[in-house]
């Protein structure tokens, strides 16, 4: 039987397994700890980057619909340029009807004279696009420079910075919902601010989708009508041509 030291303390074995399992354990959460700030600020990154994707598609909706106006602008006039062209022609045929022979021309002078349509202020026809799509034009214009304070970097689609500023950090909102931890807090208001961001801009990119599918539809609608137009004065020229060649 062997002897047992004097100094041979029979709990050392525990304590140090205690001591173990503590350091473990606390290194266990510091590494808990880092996960959820590097999920957090993965989490704030992308919604950064999908606020600034729906900016961009905010802006080229607004884009879309500035030039759709001009394009009904152009529709305007052109139809207001055949309407006067048919005026004109309507002119040329009592003309013709008044060299042609003495019985014309009395038709003609008994005939009453078709409207004389009314030449527009500095050239250029008034155009009204429709009023949904005008207040979300302005909705998002309005918002544009608000975009640009809160969130200078938009314009190039990268939110890198995982870093928060001070005034961040003081100007959060201690709320019973956010965690403890002023980094994570942080984070997690910034997460919330861009959802709210995201889901106005959202409402607003509706807006603008409304609002273009009524001026296309309102547009067709010209287009439809400029096409019989310029069908009949097509067969009213070929008509007076015929006429011009009969003299």
């Amino acid at each position: 039987m062997s002897a047992v030291p004097r100094s041979y303390n029979p709990f050392a074995e525990e304590d140090d397994e205690e001591e173990v399992a503590a350091r473990g354990s606390g290194e266990r959460q510091r590494y808990l700890q880092q996960e959820v700030l590097r999920r957090s600020a993965a989490t704030a990154d992308s919604t950064a980057r999908s606020l600034s994707l729906l900016y961009e598609s905010e802006r080229i909706g607004v884009a879309a619909s500035e030039e759709l106006v001009r394009q009904g602008e152009a529709l305007k006039r052109t139809e207001q340029m055949v309407d006067k062209m048919d005026q004109d022609l309507k002119t040329s045929q009592r003309h013709i009807n008044s060299i042609k022979s003495v019985w014309g021309g009395l038709v003609n002078y008994f005939k009453a004279k078709p409207p004389e349509s009314r030449p527009e202020q500095n050239g250029t026809p008034e155009y009204y696009a429709n009023s949904r799509l005008k207040e979300a034009m302005m909705s998002s214009k309005e918002q544009e420079s608000k975009y640009q304070e809160s969130h200078p970097n938009l314009r190039k689609l990268d939110n890198s910075d995982n870093n928060f500023s001070k005034a961040d950090l003081v100007s959060s909102v201690q709320g019973d919902s956010y965690p403890k931890n002023q980094h994570l807090r942080a984070y997690h208001q910034k997460i919330d601010n861009n959802l709210d961001e995201m889901s106005s801009g959202l409402s607003r990119l509706k807006n603008l989708a409304l609002g273009l599918q009524t001026e296309i539809d309102e547009q067709d609608d010209m287009l439809d009508r400029l096409t019989k137009k310029v069908e009949t004065l097509d067969v009213n020229i070929k008509s007076t041509d015929k006429k011009v060649r009969q003299l």
